[in-house]
């Protein structure tokens, strides 16, 4: 999986590619929390428009990334969820906790 990031105005987009399993989701944290780090963004939107395939490690994943954002006094949402992914977000509930756009 790839993760793309760009920033603008104190909003930062993570854009996924590819297929997020448990395999992909350590080394994409990684990369995610020096993003975070690097800009102290308000707002994060994780574009998940180009992610194929998401097991439950995209759901703690995305959990992580809130939690980040919580500690630099952020707020992220997920947006363009299609297909598989999105029927795993909806299946685990994730919406209480993270808008899906």
């Amino acid at each position: 999986m790839k993760v793309l990031s760009s920033y603008e105005d104190g909003r930062l987009t993570l854009y996924f590619r590819g297929e997020l399993d448990h395999h992909e989701a350590a080394a994409a944290l990684r990369k995610i929390s020096r993003t975070v780090d690097d800009y102290l963004p308000r707002e994060c939107v994780v574009d998940m428009e180009g992610l194929s395939f998401m097991d439950s490690s995209g759901i703690a994943l995305l959990l992580k990334i809130c939690r980040l954002m919580a500690e630099v006094g952020g707020r992220a949402w997920v947006e363009n969820a299609r297909n598989q992914p999105l029927k795993v977000l909806d299946a685990s509930g994730i919406d209480r906790m993270i808008q899906v756009v």
